[in-house]
């Protein structure tokens, strides 16, 4: 007996609508520093200063050149943007871009090409509008990707709250200092905002003293932020032992500015594997409540390939003093630090560059930058289990996502990515793209929710009467879910649970409906559904016999996958090896449990051998592999890593003959997930590999005709045709003249010639045998500086009684050419020649090359010159 289970939320199918195109803005010059505030995005170049809408629509821009007059001295305020003809024009390198919202002020600063320190206060809606100027230095005077600054607030004494700016300064132990203009900024300092704070604005005085943090050697600041009144800096400095430590600090924001800064302390951070020279490349805050969660980017061997995603607890520890900190203020005072570790290692992905957290409900939804330009999102539940990350946007020429991702402000629903000269307006979801409600809730993503009077999956808000339902809080591999359970009376309970989360609107739509194709399976007294649970007492009738017989097999087995490394556009015709393999029906590839699953069929099944394709992926990731049986359950485990998409940039050699055949090498990267090589001019000629590696890929050219020359070559890879950046020229066929014999000792030593032409042809390349009686002789060719030129080239027979050959076989690529004997003139001037110089192989070679030069400037047949 069949028994059917059935939920029932009064929602409908509907179609799809469509997703808007991706926004974005094309700069002048590369992106240096990006500030969001309010409603307003601003850009700094090398050369301008934009503001742009929220949607990335320019507001104005301004050239970042100032005036700087004749005369000038550090620590004088005459440094404007004026219309003067006497003055000095002086580029300005923004090192500091800082939104103070609710100053109505922008503050930049930076320095001119006198390596002097120079800042502005702008008009927070109109960055034309100059509040204020100063030559003083805040923040790097050098471009420094490690260098930050942001606003802290700090509760005084009085009650009342300051607001400063914290700069922390990369530091480099070998750097050379030029102090051109004097500087009393330090590592880690706190400067005012206004003129009405003590000191002035920019001043770092703070009431009677001065308190900055210094460092001795090496350090590269992340990241920093505040929480209530606690500071966190987060960076990455070169230790004692001179491996890399990730440094996470803390700063109590409350009575003062010196006190501030005096209650610096700190942990390292450690990522999971442990290892020494972990870098932290990126940082976002999860939650600012408490606990503290934070994420970080972490590359685990000090470089940007192997990263790792990482989720902390980075709450403040009260059991941290200011004196345990060994690498700020006195390097003499050493306190071993305590080492803090992980919550969870969330994510292993290569080069990862950047990430941002935002939270939506009970979810923590992570976006991902990469080193080739893809903006990567998934999301976590509570209990760190997440989704299968999802590519929401790939850069067509592999650009690096900078290491900063923001969030959109005004509608939440767009991140704002930043690459080399352009920024993307990137959507947080792609909900329209789901037409059901089961691929809306299967998508697994807290933005989405399946609305009922729209009939659509799309964001909360826009569904109108909030009759709609989404994910339920914590991960769930299925809608709806059911169990058998016992109570204390005997009987059996079959409880059935769906697992969403619904408007408030809806739960009154919730019902329950169980048949069978027969009768009831349900007693009558059944307690009511209460969402999201429904639970039906079986009768006995429903029960299944005891004694059902199972029918057991060999589990199949995998040995090993041809080929196991392969590009994210996947792999067709692949081999995999192992026994049992018989009733395998299927190949399952998933990146994780939390990932969609891809099934490939299978042919050829040997027992021991089938073949399968390797599906296409949006990541670079390790993914786990196993053999589907009819019962639908899944064994073996085996990987399959899937890597970037090859990329060719140059061909050894740039040209080959028309007949084809000629051995070609590319060279680039990522070339071992290569099936095969097209040419131009004949798409449907796939050449596959000779051999291949990481970087270098050999292949034989496919035949042209009289009429090809320039062509373009392509890779295939999988069902992609991917271009590479190398173009290939078609020449006519090498031709060889004539030749000639002589003999010296054992050994007889074959002369050559061939017209001049454009292929350089190499030594390599041919291969040659003297004919003599339909015999043939090897001629082995010496590949050297003194035996070969480009037309002309010898070959040497050993161990043979035979002087004269009818003829000389060539053959270079599949083509076989036969030369005729020598003219009898060309047989007088040998004989000639022998005798006036004997024996001597280095005077043959040389008379070659001088007779041959001699034939192309008195501009004779080439045929009439050859020995």
């Amino acid at each position: 007996m069949i028994l059917l289970l059935g939920l029932m939320v009064f929602l409908w199918v509907g179609t799809a609508q469509c997703l808007e195109e991706d926004e974005g803005f094309t700069f002048e010059g590369e992106i240096r520093h990006l500030a969001v505030a309010t409603n307003t995005v601003y850009i700094s170049t090398d050369e301008k200063l934009y503001q742009l809408s929220h949607d990335l629509r320019l507001v104005r821009s301004l050239i970042q050149r100032g005036t700087l007059k004749d005369g000038y001295q550090p620590g004088e305020k005459e440094f404007h943007r004026v219309s003067d003809t006497n003055a000095l024009n002086a580029n300005l390198s923004i090192n500091l871009l800082l939104p103070f919202v609710k100053n109505d002020t922008l503050v930049t600063c930076g320095a001119t090409n006198n390596s002097c320190g120079y800042c502005e206060v702008l008009d927070l809606r109109n960055i034309s509008n100059l509040v204020y100027s100063e030559n003083i230095q805040m923040g790097p005077l050098k471009r420094s990707n490690a260098s930050i600054s942001f606003l802290v607030d700090v509760k005084e004494n009085s009650g009342r709250t300051e607001t400063y700016i914290l700069t922390a300064i990369e530091k480099r132990k070998d750097e050379s200092k030029e102090i051109k203009c004097a500087s009393s900024i330090e590592t880690i300092n706190l400067h005012n905002v206004n003129d009405r704070q003590d000191g002035g604005i920019f001043s770092i005085v703070g009431g009677s003293e001065t308190v900055v943090i210094k460092r001795e050697g090496n350090v590269e600041f992340v990241d920093g932020f505040q929480i209530n009144s606690t500071v966190y800096l987060l960076s990455n400095v070169r230790s004692r032992d001179q491996n890399n430590k990730v440094h996470l600090s803390w700063l109590v924001s409350q009575t003062s500015k010196v006190d501030t800064l005096k209650s610096l302390r700190g942990v390292y951070l450690s990522v999971s594997d442990g290892g020494e020279g972990s870098r932290l490349l990126a940082s976002s805050v999860i939650s600012d409540g408490q606990p503290v969660l934070w994420s970080g980017v972490f590359s685990v061997d000090g470089g940007q390939a192997n990263t790792e995603q990482v989720v902390f607890d980075i709450s403040p520890d009260p059991s941290i003093s200011a004196t345990m900190y060994p690498d700020f203020y006195n390097p003499d005072r050493y306190t071993q630090p305590k080492t803090l570790g992980p919550k969870s290692v969330l994510l292993r992905l290569r080069h990862m560059t950047s990430v941002l957290a935002v939270r939506q409900r009970a979810w923590a939804v992570f976006f991902i930058g990469t080193q080739d330009g893809r903006l990567i999102k998934f999301v976590v539940d509570r209990n760190y289990n997440h989704a299968c990350p999802e590519v929401l946007y790939r850069a067509s020429d592999d650009r690096k996502v900078f290491p900063k991702i923001h969030l959109d402000p005004v509608d939440h629903k767009h991140v704002y990515v930043p690459f080399r000269n352009q920024m993307k307006r990137v959507s947080v979801s792609k909900c329209s793209m789901y037409t059901t409600l089961q691929k809306c809730w299967s998508a697994q993503d807290p933005y989405c929710v399946w609305c009922g009077s729209k009939r659509s999956c799309m964001f909360e808000d826009e569904c109108p009467d909030s009759n709609w339902l989404s994910i339920p809080d914590e991960s769930q591999q299925k809608i709806v879910s059911h169990k058998l359970v016992k109570d204390q009376t005997g009987q059996i309970n079959l409880i059935i649970q769906i697992h969403v989360t619904v408007a408030t609107t809806g739960l009154s739509n919730f019902a329950c409906q169980f048949s069978t194709t027969s009768e009831e399976p349900c007693r009558e007294n059944n307690p009511p559904p209460a969402f999201p649970q429904c639970t039906c007492i079986l009768s006995d009738d429903t029960l299944p016999a005891d004694g059902q017989s199972l029918q057991q097999h060999r589990s199949p087995e995998i040995f090993s996958i041809t080929p196991s490394v392969v590009s994210y556009h996947g792999r067709n015709h692949a081999l995999l090896s192992g026994c049992h393999l018989h009733d395998v029906t299927r190949v399952r590839i998933q990146m994780s449990s939390s990932c969609v699953l891809q099934e490939s069929p299978i042919w050829n099944n040997t027992g021991v051998n089938l073949t399968f394709h390797i599906p296409s992926t949006d990541l670079e990731a390790v993914v786990k592999v196993c053999l589907l049986l009819p019962d639908g359950n899944c064994h073996g485990n085996s990987e399959i890593t899937y890597w970037s998409s090859p990329l060719c940039t140059k061909t050894v050699p740039k040209s080959t003959w028309i007949s084809g055949r000629r051995k070609m090498t590319l060279m680039g990267s990522h070339l071992e997930s290569v099936e095969g090589v097209i040419h131009s001019h004949a798409p449907q000629q796939v050449r596959p590999p000779i051999n291949s590696s990481s970087q270098t890929l050999t292949y034989e050219s496919p035949a042209a005709g009289t009429g090809v020359s320039d062509i373009s070559v392509f890779l295939r890879v999988a069902n992609q045709t991917l271009v590479c950046s190398t173009k290939l020229t078609y020449y006519p066929d090498p031709e060889f003249t004539s030749f000639k014999s002589v003999r010296e000792g054992d050994v007889v030593y074959i002369t050559t010639q061939k017209r001049a032409d454009k292929l350089e042809v190499t030594a390599a390349e041919l291969s040659v045998w003297g004919v003599q009686d339909e015999k043939q002789y090897p001629c082995i060719i010496k590949d050297t500086e003194s035996t070969y030129t480009p037309n002309f080239f010898i070959c040497e027979i050993q161990n043979t009684t035979v002087d004269q050959f009818e003829h000389l076989m060539k053959k270079y690529g599949d083509k076989t050419v036969m030369l005729g004997p020598p003219a009898l003139l060309h047989q007088v001037l040998m004989i000639v020649r022998l005798l006036l110089v004997p024996f001597v192989t280095a005077d043959i070679l040389a008379l070659t090359f001088l007779w041959s030069q001699s034939c192309q400037t008195s501009n004779l047949e080439l045929s009439s010159c050859v020995f």
